[in-house]
């Protein structure tokens, strides 16, 4: 393989991403429990997060119930 190779060579393809999962009602992780995900993000902009476990863990409980696998 010559230098020449070595430049008009193509990139090896990426492997393709897997799909988005989509919850329970229809919606990708993101965009699904808003009713905890937004009261969880004001409590830990204004109060940091060792102060809102209670909020974060309502929301990861939401998004269990959604079938998302949090930690």
């Amino acid at each position: 393989m010559g230098l020449s190779d070595w430049f008009s060579s193509k990139p090896a393809a990426e492997p393709a991403k897997p799909a988005p999962k989509i919850g329970k009602s229809g919606k990708k992780i993101c965009c699904s429990c808003p009713e905890t995900k937004k009261p969880r993000d004001e409590c830990i902009v204004k109060n940091g997060e060792e102060n809102c476990k209670e909020l974060i863990e309502a929301h990861k409980a939401c998004l269990r119930a959604e079938g998302f696998s949090v930690a």
